[in-house]
This record gives C-alpha cells, structure tokens and sequence, in this order.
C-alpha cells in the first residue's frame, strides 16, 4: 500500500462548497481522497486549521483522514495566508516525522509552496495541481500578485509530476511557466454518477416546489472572476422574457460582497430582479436536483482550469452555454453538447440560450450527448491514475530545482 500527503491549505474537504473559498477544489480533494483511499492508497490531507473547535484529526472514512494544522489566526482571509506557510509546514512536517508517506501531493499554490519545502526536508517526490494559475488568470484581466506568479514558477520547476486537468491546461503551464511537457501528467478530474445523472425535470422542480417556466442556471462562489453580471445581463436580453435565472451560491473572496452589490445593482437596472431567485450554498450532492431543474446551466467565467459545474451538468444531461476558456473547450462540445461563447457579450449568450429554450428537441438531444461525454470522467478513473503516477514516483530520481 502507498500512502499520500494531500496537502491543501486554504480550503478543506470538510467545508462546503459554495461558501468562502470553498468550491471545486473541495470537491476535487474529497472526491479523489476517498476514492484514492478505496483504490488501497493510504490517505492523510493536511489543511489548515480554520475554526478553533476542529479537532486535529477526523477519520472521513477507512484509509482517508483530515489532519489539522495550527498556523495563524483560524479566520485568516485566503489573502492574508502567506506568512502562515511555515508554521504550516512545520505542522506537517512534525506529523509527517511520527507517520511519514511516499509521496506529496500539494492543491493550490499556497499549499504548493509548502510542500516544495518539505520535499527537500524530507526528500520526497512532489505533485502539485494548481487548480488555477496567476499568469493564466491575469490574461482574464483578473491580476494575482507577482509573489504567486513567482512562487508557482519556482515549484514548477522543481515538481515530480504536474497535474493538468486537460491539454489545454497543460499548454499553459508550458506556455506560461516554461513546463517541461515530461513532467505534466493529464489527470481529469471526475462526476459521481451515482449522484449527477439524468433524471426528471418537473419531478426535480417539484422537489424544490419551483413552476415549469424554462429556467437558467447559475452555480457556483460570486466573484468577479465567475461572469455572474454576464449570465444577469443575457437574462435581459432574452427574447424569452418568461425565462429565470437560479443562482446557487454566496459571495467568495475579498471581492465577493462588492461583486454581490454590484450584481444588485444591475439587477435593478435592468428590470429583471424578479426573475432572479437567490438559492444559498448547498450541499455538494444536491446539485444534482437543481441541474435536473434547469432548462440551460451557464458557465460565463473569465477562466476555468477545468470546470466542475459544467461536468455535473453535462452528467444530469443539460445543456451548457460557457465562456470558451480554459477547460470548459474540452468539456463543452460546440453545436453538440452546449454552446461555447468566445466574447464577454450577454447578447450572444442570450442568443445561443434562447435557441435552446426555443428548440426543447434539440436542447434535449444536446443533454443526452452531454450525459455520454461525461461518462468518460469519473473519479475511480482519477484515482487509479494517480495511483499509478506515485508508484512510479518512489522509482524514480526526484526532480531538482531549476
């Protein structure tokens, strides 16, 4: 059996999604952690300590812990936790001295940065997934400190293995990091398909006591970086003005209750407050009631590494309509699957929307193609995948810096 250190500072599997900074990356490390642990992987993620009542470990199930470490002030902002990273590291370092493991397996940059330090402390091999990359996200004009820019290329250089979620992903890491493409190993990341299938469209709005008027869906933290003001803004431009807009989440980030105001605002001016009902934070496998509700869910972020949402809608067969970025170009097949948008334009949002609403067939013939696509990401999949890249890690020379 080999054994992991998941490694995920700011945000834990624990947490829900929808909430703060959580969201996909949540998802990501619980879904792969379980499923890691039931493929024989002994797993132990490491998260900072983020409310005082946490006890230092909580066994999610056979094979799969949470360990919390102390390092700042438990209500620290994601903004404000970089000089927390070597507290954080010596609390990871100090368990790992009782209970080491194989390997290393860092989420995010900051908990990337950690685990480059204990590679060499403790030399061991390092994968990270970044989930999201500052030079990546500023070319969405959505700016990252030069610190990150600077530390993630450090850590790229010295990574084992580099997780990409898809080509297009690892294309940027080799086109804005200078990534050795040797390194990059293409993981996707996965749907529960016990959960996120198809399923009846009036028996989904029954249960969330919703009418049958065609509806959009919006799913996930609000902030800039999101596109909810896009998908607000195609909801006014729509020649169906008895469509709705779903949004389920909450504000996110040092910017997310100005985004909130602002999304108001255009609300207001736009004259479509009614027509918007506000859903909070759910639990992650209740989603799937709200995609089954939905007549179209869209996707209208700045960038996307992968995409989560645009997945579990696709595996509930909805059609999505998303900003052609990132990973949403390989999740979403244009003219088959959904829509890709390549302007920052609500009116061709609302346009690619109202067709869908227009032609209920075709929306449908579109969903179940969705559905089939989907069937090639599951979180098994994952697991066994990355199951194998640490085995070949341990065999391995580690990587020196560059």
């Amino acid at each position: 059996m080999s054994s992991v250190a998941i490694i995920s500072m700011h945000t834990s599997p624990l947490e829900q999604p929808g909430m703060g900074d959580s969201g996909g990356m949540n998802v990501y490390v619980r879904e792969l952690s379980a499923s890691l642990a039931q493929a024989g992987v002994d797993v132990r993620v490491y998260v900072r300590r983020w409310a005082n009542n946490l006890p230092d470990r909580v066994s999610v199930e056979p094979g799969f812990e949470v360990v919390h470490i102390s390092a700042g002030s438990p209500d620290l902002a994601k903004e404000d936790l970089l000089g927390c990273i070597d507290a954080f590291t010596e609390g990871i370092a100090a368990d790992l001295a009782q209970r080491p493991v194989d390997v290393l397996h860092a989420n995010y940059w900051l908990s990337a940065v950690a685990a480059h330090r204990l590679k060499h402390e403790l030399n061991l091999p390092l994968v990270a997934t970044f989930h999201t990359l500052a030079r990546v996200k500023a070319e969405a004009g959505d700016h990252e400190s030069l610190e990150r820019a600077q530390a993630e290329a450090q850590v790229i250089g010295c990574c084992d293995a580099i997780c990409a979620s898809n080509p297009v992903e690892a294309e940027q890491l080799i086109q804005f990091y200078g990534a050795l493409p040797e390194r990059i190993e293409l993981v996707a990341p996965g749907v529960d398909h016990a959960f996120f299938s198809p399923g009846d469209r009036l028996g989904a709005q029954a249960a969330l006591g919703i009418d049958d008027r065609p509806t959009l869906l919006f799913v996930g933290r609000i902030q800039p970086l999101k596109g909810l003001k896009i998908a607000v803004a195609a909801l006014a431009q729509l020649q169906n003005t008895d469509a709705r807009l779903i949004v389920v989440g909450g504000p996110s980030g040092a910017d997310g209750d100005a985004e909130l105001a602002s999304v108001y605002e255009l609300l207001d001016s736009l004259g479509v407050a009614e027509r918007v009902e506000w859903i909070d934070p759910q639990p992650h496998h209740a989603l799937s009631t709200f995609y089954r509700a939905a007549d179209v869910v869209i996707v209208p972020s700045r960038s996307e590494s992968f995409g989560l949402v645009a997945l579990e809608a696709a595996a509930c067969a909805i059609p999505v309509v998303a900003a052609a970025v990132g990973g949403l170009r390989t999740l979403v097949r244009n003219d088959s699957t959904g829509f890709l948008i390549d302007s920052r334009d609500p009116a061709d949002f609302a346009q690619r929307i109202d067709e869908l609403l227009a032609h209920p067939a075709r929306a449908a013939a579109m969903g179940q193609a969705a559905a089939v696509e989907s069937d090639r990401y599951a979180w098994p999949t994952t697991a066994g995948r990355l199951r194998r890249l640490y085995s070949d890690l341990r065999a391995r020379q580690l990587v020196e810096c560059r």
